[in-house]
């Protein structure tokens, strides 16, 4: 995956079948589905893959069990269902984890198990375990530091974990070899036009600086949170069809929550569940659900939400902490679907959106990462529709995504399926490629430049933030290891030590954003 082979593309021809704005995993998702169709496709991102939302889950695969309180089975079945393909199409990225809810009181463990094994019972064959009441201390097994007081148990379950950003990599990689040009850093600017209908785009390289019209015979808005941005552009006028919610995550030492088992607390003080989730060694805490007016590519965690999460954790474990133990914050923006009447985000549900808009448009919003397949699908079949393409059925069912391995290794190089044989010939070539990035950490100089020739790699940002993660594990750790990771760049890209010094200094202003400094 070359960008400059990707820029040439267009150079060469730039007439296409289906242009997707957007490079997030409904983007992504897009373009794998149109390209394996056959279409000739091509997706432009103004930033970088998986920069907004998509980077900033909470890394599960799942049904969403409180939508079945809220009697949404349609969209649980579905997530569920889509679940279980994506576990199947990439194993190298995701994997099931086991779950416990606990109980403080005797009738909770028969009133969650009961809407536990319907939530097992929804996904068929593509179940990932059995559902079990617990007794106290086979939960206290599980979950050895849950505070004990007043307990009577619990309920096991399984659902999906995943790592979102890699898995966004991987699904661009699908894309291009399937055909389709996908490109980061380059931004739509406008949209070109005949008798009010979308002809094409005319987009900007933020690298170069060259501007480009490129034809399509349809257009699709698949910018998430930014989708009403574009919509200006494309309708000429101001229509809200995104209430933007935030959700923040805190990340943890892993022993402040020992096991291999996760923990959701099943109802919160604002009635949305909260997840303790062992991720990449570390522990996760996560989410929020806050409705904010203003819209960044940097989103900010509030105090009240911070504490929001510290507090319900301290309830639950006998681990009590503090601001002083997190070692990342990071905080995404839900592209929810606007509802009209509907002002708490929280219960609003995460059901996609796609509209024909007057122009030709293509207007893709909502949805979650678990169902971007189906929420692709539907897209590119309205796309087909509205630009009278020849149809050809959907193929992504079980269209294995790039980095697919039927056994993957033990190693820390795992999650990279099979490019991490690739990567480990580097390192058996020359050994200097093994040494580290960090010292508490396994990422390796071998990795770092697998991201620069491979991955369409950038900026520090891009390569600590989202083809690594550990500007989202350790944000200080992360501050450390920059200044390595600039000079390879930097030499990489024939960069001067003015550039080296401006990255650096543009990574860390954004690394202070994770650190906690209340």
């Amino acid at each position: 995956m070359n960008r400059k082979e990707q820029i040439e593309k267009i150079n060469t021809n730039n007439n296409y079948d289906i242009i997707i704005i957007g490079g997030g995993a409904t983007g992504l998702g897009c373009a794998v589905d149109a390209a394996s169709r056959g279409y000739k496709t091509l997706l432009l991102e103004k930033y970088d893959f998986a920069k907004g939302t998509s980077s900033r889950a909470t890394k599960l695969v799942h049904g969403g069990v409180r939508y079945l309180a809220q009697g949404n089975f349609r969209l649980v079945r579905e997530a569920l269902l889509e679940r279980g393909r994506l576990l199947k199409n990439a194993p190298h990225v995701c994997h099931s984890i086991p779950f416990v809810v606990p109980s403080y009181r005797w009738w909770q463990k028969w009133y969650y198990g009961i809407g536990l094994w319907l939530y097992e019972f929804l996904s068929g064959k593509l179940s990932l375990g059995k559902t079990k009441l617990l007794s106290n201390s086979s939960a206290l097994a599980q979950l050895p530091d849950l505070s004990a007081n007043h307990l009577t148990g619990g309920v096991l379950y399984f659902d999906g974990q995943f790592d979102d950003s890699r898995l966004a990599i991987n699904l661009a990689q699908t894309a291009i070899e399937q055909g389709a040009t996908v490109i980061n850093y380059f931004g739509v600017t406008g949209f070109d036009k005949k008798n009010d209908k979308i002809t094409g785009v005319k987009a900007t390289d933020q690298l170069s600086g060259k501007s480009y019209e490129l034809s399509a015979r349809v257009v699709v808005n698949a910018t998430g949170v930014f989708a009403d941005e574009l919509l200006k552009l494309a309708e000429g006028h101001s229509e809200k069809t995104i209430a933007p919610s935030q959700g923040i995550h805190l990340v943890l030492e892993h022993h402040f929550f020992r096991g291999n088992t996760a923990m959701m607390i099943p109802k919160t003080d604002d009635g949305r569940v909260l997840f303790v989730i062992p991720w990449q060694g570390k522990l996760l805490l996560g989410t929020t659900d806050t409705p904010i007016e203003n819209i960044t590519t940097e989103p900010i965690a509030l105090k009240e939400e911070i504490e929001f999460i510290i507090n319900h954790f301290n309830r639950y474990s006998t681990s009590k902490i503090t601001t002083a133990d997190v070692k990342s914050v990071f905080v995404g923006l839900r592209p929810l679907a606007n509802q009209g009447s509907e002002k708490k985000t929280a219960v609003m549900p995460r059901d996609h959106v796609v509209k024909v808009l007057p122009s030709g448009l293509i207007h893709v919003t909502g949805g979650k990462w678990t169902t971007y397949r189906s929420m692709a699908e539907y897209a590119i079949d309205k796309a087909i529709q509205s630009a009278g393409l020849e149809r050809v059925s959907c193929k992504t069912k079980n269209l294995k995504i790039h980095g697919w391995i039927k056994n993957k290794s033990t190693s820390s190089m795992s999650i990279y399926g099979t490019d991490e044989a690739e990567i480990q010939l580097m390192i058996t070539a020359d050994p200097v490629f093994s040494e580290k990035i960090h010292f508490n950490y396994s990422y390796t100089k071998a990795e770092l430049l697998w991201f620069v020739s491979n991955e369409m790699a950038i900026t520090v940002e891009d390569i600590l933030a989202r083809r690594t993660r550990l500007l989202f594990l350790d944000a200080k750790a992360a501050m450390e290891a920059a200044p390595m990771v600039v000079k390879t760049l930097a030499f990489f890209n024939g960069k001067d030590a003015l550039w080296e010094k401006e990255e650096l200094d543009k990574f860390n202003d954004l690394a202070k954003n994770y650190l906690i400094n209340l």
